[in-house]
């Protein structure tokens, strides 16, 4: 048996930093990884109001300052994704200010009676990030990162109650696990949502979640046991089954494993804190496909106005016909781009692109019949094309340079989902043998 965790032993080990106000902005607990990052010890900054300890004016200091209060005033977490903010740098570092861009979260803390009594902020150090984005997008204006800083909240209160508190609220996930079979001593609401809600403490790793055994998280546990060195996994895949009798599920995670230390060096279990970032992973794919696919229809698309190019010179002998017939073909095939883009280039409708191809035209002469039918991409940047050539003739020679004339266009679609289309002109001047073989 062990005895009663000690929350505030957990907190000073976050690897991740925390610090804590009361209602005035002044400081009552800050972890190691806190004062590691600011340069602080606990000493210069214990009891001190938030922009006494690290003072600063203009818009970075509002925008703190307006967070902090709207989560103490509103009792809900306030985020700030991005927020510049110059540290002064202590004297035994060379003094001076060091400009710094910040992630942060606000959390408060409710006392006894309801009002918020205290103020839990985690931060993070996202200045590297920031200006790593600011080569590649060039410089200017900050933008927001794309990708969601990881968010954490913790605290540190002599008060085991509120410790316990902040612990369970924490928007990370976190566990405590103890002992060689890593016997689970405590898990956050995070983390029992990620797990799907099962009831797990008190349970051997390996019993609590039998999934994870053949995926070598246990090996990886056993290993920072015994070393004493923490683990820090970034999206790395587990299958959880977060359904009872339901299938395995993928999800990907920031996580590290803290060893848990005594004073006699000897480690007594395993910190597990971490974000479930399957959203911004499944994104960043679905980013990388849809990069591919853009370059595949970009080189296509320059393919195809090539072969534009080519076809219009063949048939034109003046300059002043070669342009209106390239502005043409260059038009209908930004048409049915639109029609693409409308669609998120999952394919257009068959009688959608005749409509567009056949817009300038007198609709009463025009039939058109047959089923709703969507084409591929690349069908319909092709008939596009070809529906935009039999108008254009039709126009110049056919049905549509008199009057009279009409068009008939029926199709449909037979096994095995081939399409059958047919281009008929009626009332029309008749044909003539061509001068010249196109």
């Amino acid at each position: 048996m062990t005895g009663p965790i000690d929350f505030e032993a957990v907190f000073d080990r976050l690897p991740t930093p925390y610090m804590m106000l009361d209602r005035e902005l002044r400081y009552v607990a800050a972890n190691q990884a806190y004062l590691d990052a600011l340069g602080r010890r606990w000493d210069d900054i214990a009891g001190l109001h938030v922009f006494e300890a690290f003072p600063s004016e203009g818009e970075s200091r509002a925008r703190l300052e307006d967070s902090l209060i709207r989560a103490r005033d509103s009792g809900k977490i306030d985020h700030l994704p991005l927020i510049p903010y110059a540290i002064e740098r202590p004297a035994h570092l060379g003094g001076g200010f060091e400009d710094r861009i910040w992630s942060a979260t606000h959390t408060p803390i409710p006392g006894p009676g309801g009002r918020t009594a205290y103020i839990v902020q985690h931060t993070q150090d996202v200045t590297a990030i920031q200006r790593l984005k600011d080569v590649a997008f060039g410089r200017g204006e900050m933008t927001m990162l794309q990708d969601d800083v990881l968010l954490r909240a913790g605290a540190a209160e002599a008060h085991s109650a509120d410790l316990r508190r902040l612990f369970m609220q924490a928007p990370s996930f976190m566990a405590v696990l103890r002992g060689p079979d890593h016997r689970i001593d405590l898990v956050n609401n995070a983390y029992s949502q990620l797990i799907g809600w099962r009831d797990v403490v008190g349970l051997p790793l390996r019993e609590a979640l039998p999934e994870v055994v053949e995926q070598g998280f246990i090996a990886l546990l056993d290993r920072v046991s015994a070393s004493g060195e923490a683990f820090v996994g970034r999206e790395i895949k587990v299958a959880l089954q977060r359904t009872p009798d339901g299938p395995l599920e993928d999800r990907f995670l920031d996580f590290i494993y803290q060893p848990i230390v005594e004073a006699d060096g000897a480690v007594s279990g395993v910190l597990v804190e971490g974000s479930d970032v399957t959203d911004k992973v499944l994104a960043g794919e679905q980013q990388r496909l849809l990069l591919d696919e853009l370059n595949h229809r970009v080189k296509n698309t320059l393919a195809t106005v090539q072969a534009i190019a080519r076809q219009t010179l063949r048939g034109v002998e003046k300059p002043e016909a070669f342009v209106r017939a390239f502005e043409a073909r260059l038009l209908a095939l930004s048409q049915t781009h639109n029609a693409l883009t409308d669609s998120q280039w999952a394919g257009a409708g068959l009688r959608p692109i005749l409509a567009q191809e056949l817009a300038p035209y007198d609709a009463a002469r025009i039939v058109m019949d047959g089923p709703d039918v969507n084409l591929p991409a690349r069908v319909a940047l092709s008939l596009g094309m070809v529906f935009h050539e039999l108008a254009t003739n039709a126009a110049k020679y056919g049905a549509l340079s008199v009057e009279a004339g009409q068009l008939h266009l029926g199709w449909s679609v037979e096994p095995p989902g081939a399409l059958r289309f047919e281009w008929r002109e009626a009332g029309g001047p008749p044909a003539a043998a061509p001068a010249r073989r196109g």
